[in-house]
């Protein structure tokens, strides 16, 4: 079984590295006594770069740990979550732990609050989306002294356990599936990228996938807000007044792929032979559409259930021999209704 080997760090750790005692130091992190402005600035320096966060149950427990699992994510309206959260909690249930969940909405200095806020409280573990987070966000995760797993995603370097996805490998099977079936015009609609670097990845990946041979997106759209049917209609029209020529439409989630299916049906297109669609998730809630819109399964059932067993593992609430700490799933692709397969014969 592999355990963390980390301490958490302590009042000495932030006392050392900014010059001033123990006292001092806690006198500033819980905001008591009068320290000068200058001493106080230093103190709170020090802390962020170290990563350091007040235990707020000090004195209170003697094994200094709580029976929580702090879950990060960045939406609760996004449907991908709840499913993972679903996982997290099926493989807790019969167990001490229990998952406490903070939402980011994709903001760097809020993903920082909120897991400031969480380590404080001393949980036993963290599962966090995503691999790219601030200087300081990664410092308190780093010296947290407990297990970490960070979820959805594997194109990049964990700071603990990572278990997820290649969103890349996602983008680029999509578009070798789109080729296959003879499609050469192609649209792509998706999320604002610098909010979302799954999608961003998926993206890259996607045109990666054409590049090889020979493709260029032909057209694109990005907006910012929430995933919503009315928004894919919306885009679809647009991008098709503008674009009449494509003949496949390739959607960074489900939600707005559906709305695009809609609009099609509605305008009496063919679909898939005038123009295909893809989507990205795999959610169910959309199997009651008219036809099946062409998706990849993004795990997050499994994705949730793993990352439980890492933390469960590690603190040795398991009598498994051992979770692997890095794992990287396999979605399948979906054709659904909307990508035509090549006849054969």
């Amino acid at each position: 079984m592999t355990t963390t080997s980390k301490r958490p760090l302590t009042l000495r750790d932030v006392s050392d590295a900014c010059g001033v005692s123990e006292m001092t130091v806690s006198r500033v992190l819980r905001n008591r006594g009068d320290v000068s402005a200058a001493t106080r600035d230093r103190v709170l320096a020090a802390a962020k770069t170290l990563g350091y966060v007040p235990n707020q149950i000090a004195g209170s427990l003697a094994s200094q740990r709580v029976n929580l699992v702090a879950v990060i994510i960045p939406s609760l309206s996004n449907m991908v979550f709840p499913e993972v959260l679903n996982g997290i909690n099926q493989t807790l249930e019969d167990t001490p732990l229990q998952p406490v969940v903070g939402v980011t909405d994709y903001l760097p200095e809020k993903e920082e609050r909120v897991l400031y806020e969480m380590l404080s409280w001393r949980p036993s573990g963290v599962i966090i989306a995503g691999l790219e987070h601030s200087d300081a966000t990664r410092a308190m995760l780093g010296n947290a002294g407990i297990p970490v797993v960070e979820i959805m995603d594997t194109d990049g370097k964990p700071i603990d356990a990572m278990v997820g996805i290649s969103h890349r490998r996602a983008g680029r099977e999509t578009a070798r599936a789109i080729l296959k079936e003879g499609y050469e015009h192609i649209g792509f609609m998706g999320t604002k990228m610098p909010l979302d670097h799954r999608a961003r990845k998926r993206f890259e990946g996607f045109t990666e996938g054409l590049a090889k041979a020979g493709v260029e997106i032909e057209d694109r759209a990005f907006y910012s807000g929430g995933s919503a049917l009315a928004k894919g209609r919306e885009m679809t029209q647009e991008m098709l007044e503008r674009s009449p020529d494509l003949d496949f439409l390739y959607y960074s989630n489900d939600m707005i792929g559906a709305g695009g299916l809609l609009w099609l049906i509605d305008q009496g297109i063919d679909v898939p032979g005038t123009i295909g669609l893809a989507g990205f998730n795999g959610v169910e809630l959309l199997q009651g559409l008219p036809r099946q819109l062409a998706t990849m399964d993004s795990c997050r059932r499994q994705i949730g259930q793993t990352a439980a067993r890492i933390v469960m593992s590690d603190i040795g609430d398991t009598q498994d021999e051992g979770e692997p700490r890095q794992q990287t799933l396999t979605p399948t692709l979906s054709y659904g209704d909307t990508l035509r397969r090549r006849r054969k014969g």
